[in-house]
């Protein structure tokens, strides 16, 4: 039971869950490769595993770097390592795990994967860093996880592709736009601790118009994806869902009254995600019949 117990609290300082975010992005892109290309067991489960792995890693190492700013502040003094749940040599040896897996399981896939793991575990690391410089932050963090979908066509086809590029770019934006929503909440905090965020810096008002265009921008990225790839017009009317889902998600939250971005953050977020997932599938398997 404590081993159990344990395993839930590591579960909870990543937030796992939250896996849903991007995945569905890389699981689009295996199914827009296997138009041209054979795909096996083998190499996608080693991408799942793959992706676990990073975003494992990229938590852990953000709980680990940020653990003295967490205990600082309010909201997340309560996180497993200020608490004292998890030790910082617990959480350290956690991250060395994770970023181990991710690197055998792109040793797996190939060895320029594996070549290229270590890169990639250098930018999801200094991601954590760069709230300490610059306001841009929340854009780098987009263009980290929006490496997922590249990074799936590179494994899978051990080539670059200007095409799947845009599915990274609608990844990008639509991550940078909900993660400038939710560093609204401590945009105070931030400014006191000499911080960078768009919300600290330019206010909460304007980062929400900064949040919206982003997941305009993301939403433009997508439907361009029905054109580059030729896919169903179904395509079109899951990414009609998806603009309408942003649009609720941005009504949740106003300058005036953040008690509900957990609200559009982890459950309209969510969906977004699979939704995308959705349209792609359904654009690629319905073409050329409707």
């Amino acid at each position: 039971m404590k081993t159990a117990s344990k395993a839930v609290d590591y579960l909870r300082m990543i937030r796992f869950s939250h896996t849903i975010f991007a995945l569905p992005f890389a699981l689009a892109s295996v199914v827009l490769v296997s138009r041209n290309h054979t795909l096996n067991v083998h190499s996608v489960l080693w991408i799942i595993v793959a992706m676990a792995g990073a975003r494992s890693f990229a938590m852990g190492f953000n709980r680990l770097a940020d653990a003295s700013i967490d205990s600082r502040n309010k909201r997340t003094a309560m996180r497993e390592i200020p608490k004292g749940v998890i030790s910082r040599k617990e959480a350290g040896f956690f991250v060395i795990v994770s970023g181990a897996v991710f690197v055998f399981s792109a040793a797996m896939l190939s060895g320029d994967c594996f070549l290229l793991s270590f890169p990639v575990l250098g930018i999801l690391s200094l991601y954590s860093y760069t709230k300490r410089f610059t306001w841009l932050a929340h854009i780098f963090l987009g263009f980290a996880i929006g490496l997922a979908p590249m990074a799936v066509w590179v494994a899978l086809t051990g080539s670059l592709s200007w095409k799947i590029g845009v599915l990274c770019a609608a990844l990008l934006t639509y991550i940078a736009g909900f993660d400038i929503l939710y560093a609204c909440q401590d945009a105070d905090f931030d400014t006191a601790e000499g911080l960078y965020s768009i919300p600290s810096v330019f206010g909460i008002k304007k980062a929400l118009i900064i949040s919206r265009i982003m997941h305009c921008i993301s939403i433009g990225a997508l439907a361009g994806l029905y054109w580059l790839f030729a896919l169903s017009p179904v395509y079109l009317v899951f990414t009609g869902i998806i603009a309408m889902l942003f649009v609720i998600e941005h009504s949740l939250v106003n300058p005036d009254d953040l008690s509900r971005i957990n609200l559009a953050f982890f459950h309209v977020n969510s969906v977004i995600s699979v939704m995308v997932f959705v349209a792609v599938f359904s654009g690629e398997m319905l073409r050329g019949v409707i």
